[in-house]
């Protein structure tokens, strides 16, 4: 598909009465709120009877005397259950920091994906029909695909997701509406050949993927950046999900004795097939994993302490981490040194996100908040983080140029919805559980 120009160009042009207008259902606090702001509110956006405030809006309506309506698409069970209610968490979490500190109402509702394309859709129908022009989600990146194409594009619905990381989702035709705080894979697949070749000092290399977009693409990166190294990878190895034994799998990926093996998938099913290797199979050969399977809960639950398995993930490393382990760990009971979990600071920041554009856009109106988008997240503009989030919302409703630098990374946004950049853990497990962080890698699109 060819690449788009401009997001909010695209947007502006088709207008918000264009995009809703297609399944006619976005829009609406679920209260009457939203309908009281459109009659105080100026055809331009601005707020009518105050001359100083609609000449520094010119695109952008003000006022903090309405709700803020955001939903929430995650999974808390099925394949990624043991990621996604942290994810969920995080993603609830700018909710409760704003308690008490906002004028603004704000009105959540959060539903299971199950990690199932088809319950997602029908849970993102459940979103539509309330009215939320803004979802944080999906985490599986063939369950957003699946909501994003079928629910949200069609309905003028904007989604961020904190964990899909398909490049499918790259070049989709969204109409704008499709952001990201998680990087592409594409970046991923370069960073575990470094990792391949640099480190575990490989120049063969075996994967496994779960059959879907994520698995598929994800592998794809990894041998084409692997090749471009002068590695080999004669075994590429597809396995479904929730099998009860994986060890034809695992066998046909250890032919020909690769010198490391790339696994890439979810905690269910890892369990098992982690299981089968090391009750079949007596080799300690390198395994490389992705994020999905970045469960401090793993060596546990297989019984055995991993102690040849490394990986990477993208690492939260914005300038508002600090503070957003601190509430976490607050709000969800914690102790000092558990760390929230991978993509837990990418969902907060989908949220805030999505949070500010629409105090921006001065509308519950998925159009008008996908054109805010990357107004109120890249620069120039006053800093806004985690810490002082009530503020930027009174700022983006003020029409204040904002740059939100959130938990997770800078997240500033290119024209495709993805981040330009973003910084990567190489990880391990510890002895007797949890996760140490073996290195940081930075990599820019």
């Amino acid at each position: 598909m060819p690449s788009r120009v401009n997001r909010r160009d695209i947007i502006r042009g088709l207008g918000a009465a264009g995009i809703a207008g297609i399944a006619g259902c976005t829009g609406g606090d679920g209260d009457g709120d939203d309908e009281t702001t459109t009659e105080d509110t100026g055809a331009d956006g601005t707020t009518e009877g105050n001359g100083d405030t609609q000449e520094t809006t010119e695109e952008t309506g003000g006022g903090m005397d309405r709700t803020l309506s955001q939903g929430v698409l995650l999974p808390t069970t099925g394949d990624l259950a043991d990621l996604g209610e942290p994810i969920k968490n995080a993603a609830e979490l700018p909710r409760f920091v704003l308690e008490g500190e906002t004028d603004f109402d704000l009105d959540f509702n959060v539903q299971d994906t199950q990690t199932d394309p088809n319950a997602a859709q029908s849970a993102a129908q459940e979103l539509r029909n309330g009215g939320y022009p803004a979802v944080t989600g999906a985490a599986s990146s063939a369950v957003s695909i699946a909501v994003y194409e079928n629910v949200f594009i069609p309905s003028g619905i904007v989604g961020c997701s904190p964990a899909s990381t398909s490049p499918d989702i790259t070049d989709m035709n969204d109409n704008g509406l499709v952001y990201r705080t998680a990087p592409t894979d594409a970046l991923q697949g370069r960073v575990l050949a470094d990792v391949a070749v640099n480190r575990l000092e490989a120049s063969t290399a075996a994967t496994m993927y779960v059959n879907n977009s994520y698995g598929q693409l994800l592998s794809d990166s990894f041998v084409t950046a692997f090749q471009d190294r002068d590695g080999q990878v004669p075994n590429q190895v597809s396995f479904q999900k929730g099998q009860s034994s994986y060890t034809s799998r695992i066998s046909q990926a250890l032919n020909d004795d690769p010198e490391v093996i790339v696994v890439i998938g979810y905690p269910e099913s890892g369990i098992q097939l982690f299981s089968d290797f090391y009750s079949d199979f007596d080799t300690d050969v390198p395994i490389l994993i992705t994020d999905g399977l970045r469960s401090a809960s793993l060596p546990a639950d297989v019984g055995n302490p991993l102690d040849n398995i490394t990986g990477t993930a993208p690492l939260a490393a914005g300038p508002g981490r600090d503070y957003f382990e601190e509430q976490y760990r607050s709000e969800y009971g914690l102790d000092e040194d558990e760390d929230p979990g991978v993509f837990t600071a990418q969902a907060f920041d989908a949220t805030a996100v999505c949070l500010l554009a629409n105090a921006r856009a001065g509308e519950n109106d998925g159009a008008a908040i996908a054109e805010e988008m990357q107004a109120v997240a890249n620069p120039e503009g006053e800093e806004v983080t985690p810490s002082n989030l009530a503020e930027g919302l009174q700022m983006a409703a003020e029409g204040t140029e904002i740059n939100y630098n959130g938990a997770s990374s800078a997240v500033a946004f290119d024209e495709n919805g993805d981040l330009t950049a973003a910084t990567y853990e190489y990880f391990g497990f510890q002895e007797g559980g949890g996760i140490e962080t073996i290195a940081t890698i930075e990599f820019s699109a």
